[in-house]
């Protein structure tokens, strides 16, 4: 029984070996293992020809929207915060009171400058009339003036002080982020509100590459969608474009003014933009099944011309530029009106005779 169960398990053995030898055989006889139908009369492929055509220039961003012009508010003396009457994202008008200092230690300022001014005025009458009696020199009476003067200025700074130890909106807009909250000391020009312009508009910022930026121009058109109003567009124009790279990202910052068209927009909305340029000249373009060995900008490509009697392969290398559907444009490496291989080119050596089966 065993030697029975061994005899029969080397039978299939020998005939896969004898199908190997066959197929070796036969591959032998091919030619170095080409495709069945390369012989006299070529590798059969499928051509196209390069066509020149005229290519809208489009580019895409996305970016933030924002009012046009933001401030930052802030008290212009120091001291402890009494209320702050606003919160984030809240739409306000110009002159609104939005947040102000305790005015105990404000009050005592001015009230210390009136004062010294009002004592200021009343030496400067003892002078006058000391003065007047021979009593006093010129040069004294000439000091309480200028002390006098001194005194009505410091008044006049405690009273400005007090005027913006509060805040009010310079204009229409929307508080974008606090800053800081009610009990909390502040130092003057310390930032406690960050306001949006929304009178001067709405801008959308986006970065671009360093190939981009240079396509774009300013008071270009564009459009603008964002997800919070899906089907619709706004109209755009560019207003800036950043003429240095930002050292973080490497990208160029650009903004466009964006029209409401009658929306409710608010701050921080995601906001995709679409450019696209006037058709420029013709450039040549290929089907992009005709790309071997793409590689980032550059790809190979056989290119199909007749020798003598016979139409002949060449492996050709080629420059990509933009991706226009099913097509790719050639920067350089092809011209017009040559035809390259669709179908078929894998199987294809540099310099190999082809049968060119019709256009692809």
């Amino acid at each position: 029984m065993i030697a029975t169960g061994f005899t029969v398990g080397r039978r299939p053995a020998a005939r896969t070996a004898s199908w190997l030898a066959a197929a070796l055989l036969a591959a032998a006889c091919s030619g170095g293992g080409e495709p069945a139908g390369d012989g006299p009369a070529g590798t059969p492929v499928r051509v196209a020809e390069v066509e020149q055509v005229s290519l809208q220039s489009s580019l895409r961003a996305v970016g933030v929207l924002a009012p046009a012009n933001e401030v930052r508010l802030s008290f212009k003396t120091g001291g402890v915060i009494a209320s702050i009457e606003v919160e984030q994202g809240q739409l306000v008008r110009r002159g609104q009171p939005l947040a102000s200092l305790a005015q105990q230690e404000v009050a005592a300022a001015v009230a210390q400058a009136r004062a010294l001014a009002d004592k200021a005025e009343r030496d400067l009458e003892r002078g006058k009339a000391l003065y007047a009696d021979e009593v006093a020199t010129r040069e004294q009476l000439d000091d309480l003036t200028t002390a006098r003067d001194v005194a009505r200025a410091n008044l006049h700074a405690a009273e400005f002080n007090a005027r913006f130890a509060r805040i009010e909106a310079p204009a229409d807009g929307i508080v974008l982020r606090k800053l800081a909250e009610p009990d909390e000391l502040v130092a003057a020009g310390q930032p406690v509100l960050l306001l949006g312009d929304t009178s001067g508009g709405w801008i959308v910022s986006a970065s671009l590459s360093d190939r981009d930026i240079v396509r774009v121009q300013l008071g270009d058109s564009a459009r603008v969608t964002l997800d919070a109003y899906p089907g619709q567009s706004f109209t755009a124009t560019v207003t800036e474009l950043a003429s240095a790279a930002d050292p973080r990202t490497g990208t160029y910052e650009m903004k466009l003014s964006v029209s409401p068209d009658g929306a409710r927009l608010v701050q921080g909305l995601v906001a995709k933009v679409e450019m696209t340029g006037a058709a420029g000249s013709g450039v040549p373009v290929v089907p992009v099944q005709a790309l071997l060995e793409a590689d980032g900008s550059e790809a190979i490509v056989y290119v199909v011309a007749r020798r003598e009697e016979a139409e002949v392969a060449s492996r050709v290398a080629i420059r990509l530029g933009r991706l226009v559907g099913d097509r790719v444009e050639v920067l350089g490496g092809l011209e017009a009106g040559e035809r390259v291989v669709v179908e078929g080119a894998s199987y294809l050596r540099d310099g190999q005779a082809v049968r060119v089966l019709g256009a692809g």
